[in-house]
């Protein structure tokens, strides 16, 4: 499928990136080149994502990349990155396009 990411989660990105070269610009890099590389496996086989369980719909789905969620939508033959965020932060309707 087509892999798309929708501005918030790539301001997402950048904002996270930009914290952690705070301590260690290498890290930064290699934490967005994985991160990148985990959202193209999600986008190549989008069913294996579980639902996201605080919105409970099939075609929203997240993966893993160690404590961070990576939440998409499954849009056709898209998928479209929603958002990034550290698994202890709550997900906030608005951050999916939601109200």
């Amino acid at each position: 499928m087509k892999l798309r990411w929708s501005q918030r989660a790539q301001d997402d990105l950048v904002e996270i990136a930009l914290y952690i070269a705070q301590d260690n610009p290498a890290a930064a890099r290699s934490w967005v080149k994985r991160l990148r590389e985990r959202a193209r496996k999600a986008a190549a086989s989008p069913l294996a994502g579980r639902y996201v369980p605080e919105r409970r719909r099939e075609h929203i789905r997240e993966v893993f990349l160690r404590s961070y969620r990576i939440i998409y939508r499954i849009q056709g033959t898209e998928v479209l990155i929603l958002t990034v965020l550290e698994g202890h932060r709550l997900l906030r309707p608005d951050r999916l396009g939601e109200e």
